[in-house]
């Protein structure tokens, strides 16, 4: 192994494990220790041994219509207790903000009377629905869960990407990627006071037990998926299990009385608060598509009538289109009178006048989203593309300005990873899953580490092939070892701070642009 690391190369960005060529960073010392006796021969022989154990436990996902053991690589991504404070405090202050603009659009409207978002970017977001306004979602709370993606950029610095606050995915792979490493590489933990993450589930369960309608004492927490033909369809059992309830389909549901219920071998027994795990267009064919048949009809009516609770709410998609996320420090400042903690991704907004222009006269040196995409899915990365495919995004983002961003291009940072038969760099990032319970917003220690298996690739996602690190954060305790015995999963019992801005870029052209405005 220590010839690996020797032919290591950083790439031309932040590299976790090391500060500079054979200079290791403090909280990777003891890793570097424990992985330098190791050859090729025996971390590939590890690495099989946990796709292995992935395939046997259904660790998988969808790669271009076959099932794949989720990768996970044997290097872990290791942050200490001063950076994942900082990142704490910056995820719960977006959270807070995220969660007061939902209350807001679907109530008074102030952040639009007042002139900080305009009102079109509400009007015209496809995730608006009129369903939802007006409801009052039991202990104020409509973001139960959400997952806040994060890169470091060139500088060493965290900044948000994005924000997904509507079925974010992925915590299966955190609880299964920690079980993994604790089995094939016991000793690292010996070593460092790594933070656990199976306290996930409770966390989960509490805080949907503490939303769910008023007056009920003792709440049924029910799991709905939409099948077992769904690419998280593990996650969905897998939390389902480890917090001791059930899982469901929309099947399995009926709504009566404004009241949902479930249908039991016993007859039918009530549901209070419901975890969904479906997007808002198939969840009930009474409010949105007509056509589904994996939702339950009538349970937006339910849940209106403050008789269960959704979590996620219905309509949060609004609070995680990317061109609001332009405008989320703005929101900071707005509702909660603070400075954000945690910069955006410089980001531009083609709708604006004299933007559009602007934009389209530097594809070639800009990173451009689909407002609506998820899984890495419409992204361009103008540097990386050919000139058929910026001439076709041309087009794309001049017929609709109003679903496109662009931002600044960055050098995500890099973490040495298996590559074949030695280690090289590859682009990593970080979705800390945070977990609100009308009181408090908890971060589950460490989050998804998403890495780019490609050479020089930047698109994470795992369904465009990317796969995952386990995570560490770095406690102030004692380094004890881990119990293997205790990881086996246990159910729990039933019971830079700116806004966009109006100018783009030093060139002349685009400050002139700017200035039409």
């Amino acid at each position: 192994m220590a010839d690996i690391f020797d032919s290591y190369t950083p790439a031309d960005a932040w590299d976790e494990m090391f500060e500079r060529p054979g200079t290791v960073r403090a909280p990777y010392a003891g890793v570097f220790a424990g992985l330098q006796p190791l050859g090729a021969a025996d971390l590939r022989y590890r690495a099989e041994q946990m796709a292995r154990s992935f395939t046997d436990r259904g660790v998988t996902y969808a790669h271009e219509g076959e099932e794949r053991p989720f990768p996970l690589d044997l290097v872990p991504r290791i942050l200490d207790a001063l950076e994942w404070d900082a990142l704490t405090r910056g995820v719960r202050q977006r959270v807070r903000a995220l969660e007061a603009y939902l209350d807001d659009a679907y109530g008074r409207c102030r952040v639009f009377e007042d002139g900080v978002v305009p009102y079109r970017l509400l009007l015209s977001s496809p995730h608006y629905h009129r369903a939802a306004h007006g409801v009052e979602p039991p202990a104020g709370v409509r973001i139960h869960v959400s997952g806040i993606d994060l890169v470091r950029d060139e500088e060493g610095a965290f900044r948000v990407l994005e924000d997904n606050v509507r079925v974010p995915s992925g915590v299966s792979y955190v609880i299964e990627n920690r079980r993994a490493m604790t089995r094939v590489f016991p000793h690292l933990f010996a070593e460092a006071p790594v933070r656990p993450v199976d306290e996930y589930p409770q966390r989960l369960l509490a805080a949907l037990r503490a939303c769910a309608p008023d007056g009920v004492a003792d709440p049924e927490v029910v799991v709905l998926t939409p099948g077992a033909r769904n690419a998280a369809y593990f996650e969905h059992a897998l939390l389902a299990r480890l917090m001791g309830v059930q899982l469901v389909e929309g099947r399995d549901l009926e709504c009566a009385g404004n009241r949902l219920w479930m249908r039991t071998t016993r007859g039918r027994a009530p549901v209070h608060v419901v975890y969904r795990r479906l997007d808002d267009d198939y969840l009930d064919p009474l409010h949105f598509r007509p056509d589904s048949v994996i939702g339950c009809p009538g349970i937006m009516t339910a849940a209106r009538a403050g008789n269960v609770t959704l979590a996620n709410a219905v309509g949060n998609g609004i609070a995680d289109d990317k061109l609001l996320y332009t405008y989320v420090p703005d929101l900071i400042r707005y509702y909660l009178a603070e400075e954000p903690l945690l910069a955006n991704v410089e980001s531009y907004r083609p709708e604006e006048p004299g933007q559009l222009e602007a934009i389209l006269d530097q594809l070639d040196s800009l990173v451009l989203k689909p407002v609506d995409g998820a899984g890495g899915t419409g992204i361009v990365i103008g540097p990386h593309a050919d000139r058929p495919t910026l001439e076709r995004l041309r087009a794309a983002i001049a017929a609709d300005p109003r679903g496109w961003i662009a931002q600044r291009p960055v050098a995500l940072s890099t973490s040495p990873t298996l590559a074949g038969d030695t280690i090289a760099p590859r682009h990593i990032d970080l979705r800390p899953f945070a977990v609100n319970d009308g009181r408090d917003v908890w971060l589950l220690p460490g989050g998804l580490t998403r890495v780019a298996l490609g050479e020089g690739n930047l698109v994470v996602n795992s369904s465009q092939g990317g796969g995952s690190k386990d995570t560490w954060v770095l406690g102030d305790g004692i380094p004890r070892p881990p119990d293997p015995a205790a990881l086996e999963p246990q159910p729990v019992p039933a019971r830079e701070l700116q806004p966009a801005p109006r100018q783009f870029g030093p060139a002349a052209a685009l400050q002139q642009a700017g200035a039409q405005q």
